[in-house]
């Protein structure tokens, strides 16, 4: 999308966002899809605290679509996946539910959920304190029983800080990887999704991308600070891998969304097979 940066808080202090690594910073360009789509005149979604961040992190504020082909791709694919989450996650059927690497997410506070649900939101302390003080601004209130988890999840200790903020393992749950495994190597990937399987018990459910081969990746202006910390996760084996695991997957093909959903993708785009998993446990 393009940005007017003459919207902008703050003066010449310190922007809040340069206390975030360059990862968390990303969480910042994703509410900026979603601050993009919410003014649309048929938006597929609203956030209604998505411009708040931006605005608070003396960052642009989106004023249309991006001229790059690529940029173009990665803007309808973030509002198509942003509205099929929140599709999933109240289908779902449980009321637990995990959002891993949260960033930005204000899900807790606008999607109508079910009594009795609780939703844990995990990222890093810098992330999770910008968002605490620009939601408590705007005065905004969960709509279901909502607890930031402050945890980095390249550390083996975060299910022990899951767990201390009431997260019951023995309950189902729906957990959400939106946009997280790409930021990781293989490795740090199955460490990840073991992790969660681990903390799974039967009928939950797991959300993600169809990982996807990131060399080549090709590069526009203004998108090279993110496109350079892909690390492609498991890549096109993300799926199988969940599979041979303990998961069965179902797939939905980017395509098929975008069709059911009435967004024609761009004509220039990523490779064949882009999509989204739902895994579920036993």
């Amino acid at each position: 999308m393009t940005t007017d940066r003459t919207d902008r808080s703050g003066g010449d202090a310190a922007r809040p966002d340069e206390q975030l690594s360059p990862v968390s910073r990303t969480a910042l360009a994703v509410a900026g899809v979603r601050a993009y789509e919410s003014a649309q005149p048929a938006p597929l979604f609203t956030d209604p605290y998505a411009l708040a961040f931006l605005a608070a992190a003396g960052g642009p504020r989106p004023t249309g679509a991006p001229a790059g082909p690529f940029a173009q791709r990665l803007l309808v694919h973030g509002i198509l996946r942003t509205r099929h989450y929140d599709d999933r996650l109240l289908a779902a059927g449980t009321r637990q539910v995990v959002v891993l690497a949260a960033g930005l997410d204000t899900r807790a506070h606008r999607l109508p959920w079910p009594d009795g649900t609780r939703l844990f939101e995990l990222d890093l302390p810098p992330v999770l304190a910008f968002k605490e003080r620009v939601l408590a601004e705007q005065g905004a209130r969960p709509r279901c029983a909502r607890t930031a988890v402050p945890a980095d999840l390249t550390d083996p200790r975060w299910p022990e800080l899951l767990r201390a903020a009431g997260f019951d393992p023995g309950q189902p749950t729906a957990w959400l990887a939106e946009g997280l495994l790409v930021y990781l190597d293989a490795e740090q990937a199955a460490r990840l999704l073991t992790t969660v399987g681990e903390l799974s018990a039967p009928a939950s459910r797991l959300l993600l991308e169809q990982g996807r081969d990131v060399t080549g990746t090709p590069t526009e202006e203004g998108l090279t600070e993110m496109t350079a910390l892909w690390r492609g996760g498991l890549g096109p084996g993300t799926g199988a891998w969940l599979d041979a695991h303990g998961w069965t997957t179902g797939f939905t093909a980017l395509t098929d969304l975008a069709a059911t959903l009435g967004r024609p993708l761009p004509p220039a785009g990523g490779p064949a097979g882009t999509g989204f998993l739902e895994a579920r446990r036993g």
